[in-house]
């Protein structure tokens, strides 16, 4: 079974086809489809692939908050003391597909190099049609 290791959010996750991650928050809703551009790592077995040709395809399963983290500062002996929470945003996701090739059609991908082909030009300049 082929498993990667994709970078998202800052933080490294290994995945294989059918598990379910959360992973920071990204932009989307429940049951789109996205691609998770920044593949590290993909193996099957003990043969390692090409990460550079390996695409992890996964379906947005939800938009959530995580536990409640609890902020608490205090200076001794000046009545100083503050309390607060705080819930972080992630999305819950299921891995569709681990594999070379690109993926389906119409899914929208999170890597640098769709996110530059999105973009137009940024010195405000009009392409000539």
């Amino acid at each position: 079974m082929m498993f990667a290791i994709v970078r998202t959010g800052g933080k490294q996750y290994r995945v294989a086809e059918g598990d379910k991650i959360a992973v920071e928050k990204l932009a989307g809703e429940a049951g789109d489809t996205i691609m998770l551009g920044d593949v590290l790592l993909a193996a099957d077995g003990a043969e390692i692939a090409d990460a550079a040709s390996v695409s992890v395809s996964a379906e947005i399963i939800a938009q959530a908050k995580s536990e409640k983290i609890v902020v608490f500062k205090k200076r001794r002996r000046h009545n100083y003391r503050r309390k607060q929470g705080h819930r972080q945003q992630m999305t819950l996701l299921r891995i569709l597909s681990v594999g070379t090739g690109n993926a389906a059609a119409g899914t929208r991908g999170t890597s640098a190099a769709s996110m530059a082909a999105d973009t137009g030009p940024t010195d405000g300049a009009v392409s000539a049609a």
